[in-house]
């Protein structure tokens, strides 16, 4: 089958309908809404079911439902929306229900924002709900690994009765590759679904019971025993790493998604730099390949582990090494895309320019906008906070003036001028605004702190 150019979201959409995925339950939220979208389009097509739920709560218990009646099921959402499936998931884990969760991860915590991140280590892999459970975690580092990966997960929650995630960040779910989509076929070696409630006519008339509530403390104990035996039969079995240049590495780099990418990159370079520098990548979130770094410790001298976040599979390192080799950590978040862009135009030729743009508004406009946030001040009695003495300038671009000048660049044919457009002065802004509030305002508050998010 020819390769296709694909974004990422949409691979692993493709990949759940090749599977053998018919029903897809979620909510919208960026930076996953591809997923949806492509299912909503092409599961009719295929007899499948597609249901936008109410919310993200909802759209969890839809799932457990149809596990529960033996179907292939999706559901994919973003950071916060995977936090607020988090009872349900454990719920379908103590149920032992077999399905299939998307996690294109944004920056967090709380709402944050919409830019790739890896900061929902912890969350994927400790159990982000309340008891003792595991889901497995793969974690692709290319669309057509996150097509594998996609397609596995489904005979991996069907062979263990366990949810299963897909782990990936913003990057993988946006950027687009070519990519092979071939027909799946569920293993030959599953076990039959003899637990789906599917109504008396297919059990010989013996009731099946979809249920995570044990009342007595020793019929629970013995469930989370069998649990954790389960788990210990994924961590013998189901471990997937790689091992790139390691042969000689007297520094290796740990990194997972995109990092991994942006590392390989470095290591190339680092290789005709005559440093002897390798990879190693987990492919397997939970469980993880600790065992991969007993192949690897008697010749290196240090690790670098490599995340957008503040250092989450950093732990497991930790555990892996044991304290036998230095550990280094870099954390990185928004320099990701200038990064790749760096590394790609410096080691292939590649004339790549990546943009990244700040306060941008459309025509709601945002709350952190100046205007909106002096007018709320003025209308309140509030003292006006200036940063940097008052020398802090920041300008909100408009939307379509941002596409406007992206499509004149690309296809002007020559040099284009951009000239920035003088904007209000503070003082004769805040007069203004007064003025048309029908409000006096004298109090402004001098600061020498720098603006949030500023950088130096």
């Amino acid at each position: 089958m020819a390769r296709k150019l694909m974004k990422g979201n949409e691979v692993i959409a493709a990949a759940a309908i090749n599977a053998g995925c018919r029903y897809f339950f979620g909510y919208p939220i960026t930076p996953q809404n591809e997923i949806p979208e492509y299912m909503a389009r092409e599961l009719p097509k295929v007899g499948g079911v597609y249901v936008q739920a109410e919310s993200e709560v909802a759209a969890i218990n839809m799932v457990y439902g149809a596990a529960g009646a033996g179907a292939r099921v999706l559901t994919s959402s973003s950071s916060p929306g995977i936090s607020l499936m988090q009872e349900g998931i454990s719920y379908i884990a103590g149920a032992e229900l077999p399905c299939v969760l998307v996690n294109i991860m944004r920056a967090g915590p709380g709402l944050g924002g919409v830019q790739p991140s890896q900061a929902d280590y912890f969350q994927a892999t400790k159990g982000g709900g309340h008891g003792d459970y595991h889901v497995l975690v793969l974690a692709p580092a290319n669309l057509q690994e996150a097509a594998d990966l996609t397609q596995s997960a489904f005979d991996l929650a069907d062979r263990y009765r366990n949810p299963v995630m897909v782990l990936a960040d913003g990057m993988i779910g946006q950027l687009m590759e070519p990519v092979e989509l071939l027909p799946a076929r569920p293993a030959v070696d599953l076990p039959p679904k003899d637990w789906a409630t599917t109504g008396t006519a297919t059990s010989g008339g013996r009731r099946r019971v979809i249920n995570s509530l044990y009342l007595y403390p020793d019929q629970l104990e013995q469930h989370v025993h069998a649990l954790y035996a389960k788990y210990a039969a994924m961590e013998h079995a189901e471990v997937r790493y790689e091992l790139h240049q390691c042969d000689d590495a007297e520094v290796v780099i740990v990194a997972y998604g995109t990092t991994s990418r942006i590392a390989r990159s470095a290591i190339e370079k680092c290789r005709r730099l005559g440093l002897r520098v390798g990879l190693l990548r987990p492919i397997t979130l939970y469980p993880f390949p600790f065992a991969a770094f007993e192949q690897v410790i008697a010749r290196t001298q240090a690790f670098l582990v490599v995340e957008m976040s503040m250092g989450q599979m950093l732990d497991d390192v930790k555990i892996a090494v044991a304290g036998r080799q230095p550990i280094s950590f870099y954390g990185a978040t928004k320099k990701s895309n200038e990064l790749m862009a760096y590394s790609y135009a410096h080691l292939h030729g590649l004339m790549i320019t990546g943009l990244r743009f700040f306060t941008v508004y459309g025509p709601w406009g945002r709350p952190d906008m100046t205007p909106i946030i002096f007018s709320k001040a003025i209308c309140e009695g509030k003292p006006l906070k200036l940063f940097n003495h008052g020398k802090s300038l920041r300008d909100f671009t408009y939307i379509e003036d941002i596409v406007d000048g992206v499509l004149t660049c690309l296809f002007c044919g020559g040099h284009v001028l951009l000239e920035g457009v003088p904007g209000l002065g503070k003082t004769l802004l805040v007069r203004t605004l007064a003025s048309a509030l029908s409000l006096q305002f004298r109090r402004i508050q001098f600061t020498p702190d720098l603006m949030p998010a500023d950088i130096i």
